[in-house]
Order: C-alpha cells, then structure tokens, then sequence
C-alpha cells in the first residue's frame, strides 16, 4: 500500500506540472511600480484593479528566494500615478487575453480524477494476476509446466543403489514390468495399477525407492511435493494436481511420485477448512478424479510416500486408486550389511574393516541414518589425516551418532562418583537380567546431554518383545536411580530421561499390549497417547491404568534396590574402573563385574 500510494503522488505531480502552465509570482504594487520605471515589463493584461504581467528580464523576488517573470499585483484605488501616460512610454503592450493562461476545465476534471483512475488500474492489474494464479502459480508467479526430472549426467538410480527392503523390491518389481511391457499385460486382461504407497518411517528409503522405480522402467519421472499444491488461493492446487497429470499423460507411461501425501491426502472433515471449499480438500478431491474418475490416467503410475499412513482418506487406499500399500521397514542386519557396502562404495576402507560386526551393533537404524554413519567415519578419517577409513572411525562415529558428541566437561569428583555409580547400576542390571541386551559399553565422558551413558544393544534384530524382556528393560533404565539410592541415599536429576524411557514402555505393556491381568486383553489407550491421552477409555479405565503403571514400576524399581545390595561388591568394581579409566568397552566390563558373557547369555 506504501508503495502504491508514492506512485499515486508521482504520477499526480507529474500531471500538474505537464498540464497547469506556467505560474506567476504575486508582487507588491511598490516593486510593479519600481519594474515600469525601470522599463523592465514586455506587456499587461488589466480586469478591473487587478494587473497580470510578463517581465522582459527575469527579476529576483522582492521578499525570498528565486526570481520571477510572470507576476500579478493588485492596483490600489487611490493611486493617481498616470498609469496609462507611463505604459506608453515605456511601450508596454496591453493585451486583452490573460498573460497566465489558466488551465482549462478538462485539464481540471484529468487532474482531479488522476488519482482514482492510477488506482483503477493498479486494481485491474492486481485482479488479473490473482485470475491467472488459477491456471497455476500465486498471482502469475513461479508458474511453470511440470517437466520430468532428468537424472545426472551418467548416472541413474536404479535397484542396485538400494539394499535392505528386498522384499520391498520384489513387489515394485512387477511395476516396473508392467511400465516396461504394457501389451503383453493387456493381452490378458490385466490392468495397471494406479499408484503404489510406499508407508514407513523416515529414512528407510521410500524416495529411493521411487528414484529407482523411474530409474530401472527408464519412463519420464515427474517428481513433486504435496506441500507444492497447497496455496492461500483456492482452487490454485487442484489445477496444479490438473496439469501434472495432464503433462504425464503425454509422455505415458509415466510416473508420477508425490513426497509427504499426508500433507494433502488426510481423511476429508477432520481439519479446520470450511467443507469442500477447504484448499486441502479441493486437491485431494482433484487427485482422486485424476487417479481413478472420467478422466483416467491410462500408462501413468503414482508413487507416493508417507510417514502417516494411518491418517489418509480412506479413498485414496481403496483399489483403482492406490491398489498397494508397501511398508518399507528399518532393515535387518543383512540388510544394513548391504546398505553400508553401498554408501562405502566411493570411502576407501582399511582392509581389516568389518562390515558385519558394525550391522550387528547398529539395530532399528534405517538407510539414512546408516549413510550418516558411513559419512561421520569418513569425516573423522579426514579430521585424524588418514588415508583410508578403519574400523576404529567407524566406531566412533557410530558412539557419536548414538551417543552424541563428548563434551569437554569438568565435573567435581563427588559428582563424577555419583555419575560412575549411576552408570554402574545401568550396567550390572543389565547383565544380571536374564535376557537382556548385552552391555556394550559405559562411559562417564559427558556426551550430548547426559553426564555418562550405558550402552545396551540385542546380539540379533528383535521384532517381539515378551513381558520378561520388557520388565528387565524397565529394571534396567532404573539401575542408576536405585544405585544412587542404594549407594548415596539421594536421588538427582540424572534420572529424567530413564524415567521417561520407563514410562513409555510400562504405559504400552499396560494399556496396549495387555500384560495387565487389571486391565485386562484390550486397548485403553491409543498409541499416540502423549498427544490424544485420555480420550479413548472411561475415567475408571484411565485410573486403572494409571495404577497398574505404577504397581509395575514400583515392583521394578524395589527388585532393582534388592539386586544392587546383593551385589554390592560388583558394583563397586565397575564404580571405581569406571572413575579410573572413565570407559570400559564390552568386555573389560563383563571381567570388571566377574559375570562371564557367556554364562549371562545363556541365561
């Protein structure tokens, strides 16, 4: 608005001073007098007693700065100057139109109404831009035509850049040969499938995946993001969804791939949007037309990926619209064998690197946090000026990506005391707990935002976990509270995120996976609880609940105290190596403890 209003201003002035002529300089009767006398007026023009003139030499302003040419004055009525007598000596001319022509009334009615019509203007320009944002584009900006994403110079995604999700694979696999040989499928009556949703956690790969989909059919790959079709103006995103279609369509077959399709594809009635003429709604509502309506979307595939799929419309999912949904899940330890080969394909490694041993001990990490990995190693091999990386790079980077980066902290004994027996009870709980997951290393070197970490990783992948396994868990996490406890008789701040670990898991053994015998074989609250807590059971259940929660920690936490007095001596031990050499790897701390690894493995 500031803007316009300046240029409103400028173009006005520019108006008056094109259009109003020139201007005179009002002068007192004295300095006419004084300019006659001097023989210095060309001409006059007289109405009554007021007197308009020209100068034939510019004359300075009697009472400011500048000079004047054209003036006017008015003739005082008792002036008996022989104002005819001095005219005609001094051959002024009197003529009988004005010296200062005025402007006239259609000069007057353009100036007054200049200011209206700039803003008319500025008005049809503005509404034309925000018609053209309908046809794509905010106001006519950024508009442009979906093009199919070229791959490098030389390089193209394709299933070998992907390991892990075999399984995966084999099913994007019959994609890929209905891309490559349509005919032979319509022979047999069988029909393409419209789209494909790739649904898994982030980082496993789903965006690769449809890179080497697009890669390995060698088809044109239209690539874009859900959050793309949302605009303030509505409608805008529904003739996006319309033209990307439409340009797919002309290359068929195709591929169309739409990142993050929660963004737009949520169940239709559960957001804040004014019905069906909410942006969102008006977008997805064009996706599905396009997908499986009159229209149709002969040869062209949607892949599209999500994190959320539990909140999609329910007529995205139905069959002619996404007719499969692939979960791409965290790899096993083959897998995350395959994936590091991958990513170290370009890192020069030592020739004594174990691949196998770092999958064993990296488990639940998907795809990209194991290319973070690879690429942590390889930045400290640079930072250490090594030629090549070794398996002690790899190491650290994996104690820096799950542990976090040490901090140079200098803490005073007593609290470093407490630290090594916090620590030390994690530890030996850990490996007193029949089937627990093996200790792999303690350390009281600050790291991230906690002042010493324990680290426990399982020998193989679990995918099911028995209410032994998860009450030896939670006996575990409270080791270093119960240590402090037992050692000191204090209980410190060191303890929060333990205790929220506790939580999270005594809250889904009670109200999700009914190892509750109060609660009984049901659901009492949904897996998102922290956000929904509450709304899906009665007060009574979510007293229940709440109850059985701390029945079950309190159980835990008096076995941890007992364990911990009875094996006194063993703690002890780990306190003090700790406080000596601050880290003990897997080994040297089993010997510490005097519990054979393989003894507490068979247990």
């Amino acid at each position: 608005m500031i803007l316009t209003a300046v240029a409103v201003f400028l173009i006005t002035d520019a108006l008056l001073s094109f259009f109003g002529g020139p201007t005179s300089q009002s002068i007192s009767y004295t300095e006419f007098s004084r300019q006659l006398g001097a023989g210095n007026i060309t001409k006059i023009y007289a109405k009554g007693d007021a007197i308009q003139g020209e100068l034939k030499t510019s004359a300075p302003v009697p009472s400011g700065k500048g000079t004047y040419k054209n003036f006017d004055t008015q003739r005082p009525s008792f002036a008996d100057d022989k104002l005819w007598a001095q005219l005609t000596r001094h051959h002024v001319t009197v003529t009988a139109e004005p010296v200062v022509q005025q402007r006239s009334f259609l000069a007057n009615l353009l100036i007054s109404l200049a200011p209206m019509l700039v803003l008319v203007a500025l008005w049809m320009i503005i509404a034309r831009r925000m018609s053209g944002a309908l046809s794509g584009g905010l106001g006519g900006f950024g508009r442009k035509t979906p093009k199919p994403v070229t791959p490098e110079e030389g390089r193209r995604t394709t299933f070998d850049d992907v390991a892990g999700i075999d399984e995966v694979e084999a099913e994007l696999s019959e994609v890929v040969d209905f891309l490559k040989r349509p005919d032979a499928y319509r022979r047999l009556g069988a029909r393409m499938p419209r789209g494909v949703l790739l649904a898994g956690p982030p980082g496993t790969g789903k965006t690769l995946l449809a890179r080497a989909v697009a890669g390995e059919a060698d088809v044109p790959f239209f690539s874009a993001s859900a959050s793309e079709f949302i605009e303030m103006i509505v409608g805008v995103g529904a003739s996006r969804v319309r033209e990307l279609f439409n340009e797919a369509r002309k290359v068929a077959p195709a591929i169309i791939f739409i990142d993050e399709i929660d963004t737009i594809g949520r169940a239709r009635g559960s957001g804040s949007g004014m019905g069906g003429h909410d942006e969102r709604e008006q977008t997805l509502n064009q996706i599905l037309t396009e997908m499986d309506g009159f229209s149709g979307s002969e040869g062209v595939v949607v892949l599209a990926a999500t994190n959320r799929a539990d909140v999609l419309d329910p007529a995205l999912l139905r069959p002619g619209r996404f007719d499969r949904t692939v979960q791409v899940s965290p790899p096993d330890r083959a897998g995350r064998e395959a994936i590091l080969r991958i990513h170290t394909r370009d890192v020069p490694l030592h020739e004594q690197v174990d691949l196998a041993q770092v999958a064993r001990t990296t488990p639940g990490m998907t795809g990209a946090e194991l290319a973070n990995l690879a690429n942590e190693a390889a930045l400290l091999a640079v930072k250490r000026n090594l030629d090549v990386v070794g398996q002690p790079e790899l190491s650290d980077a994996l104690e820096k990506v799950q542990l976090g980066a040490e901090r140079p902290l200098v803490m005073p004994y007593e609290e470093r005391r407490r630290t090594a027996y916090h620590e030390s009870g994690h530890a030996l709980l850990g490996m007193l707990q029949p089937g627990a997951d093996p200790v792999r290393k303690i350390t009281i070197v600050p790291r991230g935002r906690a002042l010493g970490v324990t680290l426990s990783t399982p020998d193989a992948d679990r995918y099911a976990y028995t209410e032994e396994y998860l009450r030896g868990r939670i006996i575990g996490a409270l080791g270093g509270m119960a240590a402090e406890q037992t050692v000191f008789g204090v209980i410190t701040t060191g303890a929060e995120s333990d205790l929220e670990q506790v939580t999270t898991i005594v809250r889904g053994m009670v109200a999700r996976w009914g190892m509750s015998e109060r609660i009984g074989r049901l659901t009492a609250l949904p897996q998102d609880a922290q956000q929904a807590y509450g709304l899906a059971a009665a007060p009574a259940t979510l007293d229940a609940v709440d109850a059985e929660m701390r029945r079950i920690v309190d159980e835990c936490y008096e076995q941890a105290c007992r364990l911990l007095t009875e094996h006194r001596p063993q703690l002890d031990a780990l306190a003090e190596a700790l406080l000596e050499r601050e880290t003990l790897e897997e080994d040297e701390a089993y010997r510490t403890a005097g519990i054979p690894r393989a003894e507490r493995a068979e247990g």
